[in-house]
């Protein structure tokens, strides 16, 4: 049976979450007086990204909440402990300030969206939060493209594990086979889509790891331009595939 929907991850997949953190914290430590305590900014960027990762780890692991993994983001990163919630939200409530201002769709996002509009349905699937993604969403004009957005903090369950891929399904009334999933994590996303019953979509915008095997029955793309094909979507918009 033929794709009927999409679903989508946000950050890095439609949101160019890697440039607007990047770009957001170098903001606010230039404000806070902290960059040269790191020696360079790509080293304190490196850091931030690294701490993130490992909180958000915690976090899809069911380990703390939400609310926890940001604050433990500050405390590790800025290596004090003693931090109370109120001051680490404090902190981070700065940090976003400069990270909103740094938002930014894909290029090939819209052009994308537009492309498949007549032919499929489209809802999200994220590991965030309904409060963070929907308002993200929001600002970045695209919230209306999406009949329903689903996140892990409200599921109670995260990618990689098939409840959260299903869920997606359940909430569009289709069969796992019915359902396309594109997102950027070859691991959470690639694989637990598949997994899930799912036709996996990896898009690998870096390249990075162009010379990693994708299992058969899942695909790698580079561009969103690619993605119409991959549906047999009756639509111009697109290019062959850089990988193959």
């Amino acid at each position: 049976m033929s794709i009927r929907a999409v679903v989508w991850d946000v950050d890095d997949t439609l949101f160019d979450y890697t440039t607007a953190d990047r770009e957001g914290m170098r903001g606010h430590l230039v404000a806070e007086g902290l960059l040269e305590g790191y020696g360079t900014a790509e080293r304190a960027l490196d850091r931030w990204r690294e701490v993130t990762d490992r909180q958000w780890a915690r976090f899809s692991a069911g380990e703390i909440t939400f609310e926890g993994q940001r604050r433990d983001r500050v405390r590790v990163f800025l290596d004090r402990p003693e931090l109370t919630d109120a001051e680490a939200d404090d902190w981070f409530r700065s940090y976003l300030t400069h990270y909103e201002a740094a938002w930014a769709l894909f290029p090939d996002v819209l052009p994308a969206l537009d492309a498949l509009a007549a032919s499929h349905r489209h809802a999200v699937l994220s590991n965030s939060s309904i409060h963070v993604q929907d308002h993200k969403l929001r600002v970045l004009g695209v919230h209306d493209r999406f009949e329903t957005i689903l996140c892990a903090a409200e599921l109670g369950v995260s990618k990689p594990e098939a409840a959260a891929f299903l869920a997606a399904c359940d909430a569009l009334e289709l069969a796992p086979h019915q359902v396309a999933y594109v997102g950027d994590h070859p691991e959470i996303d690639g694989r637990g889509a598949a997994d899930a019953g799912l036709l996996s979509v990896w898009i690998d915008r870096y390249g990075g790891t162009a010379t990693v095997e994708v299992p058969p029955g899942r695909h790698r793309i580079a561009t969103l331009a690619e993605l119409p094909a991959i549906l047999g979507a009756d639509t111009r918009f697109g290019a062959p595939s850089t990988f193959g």
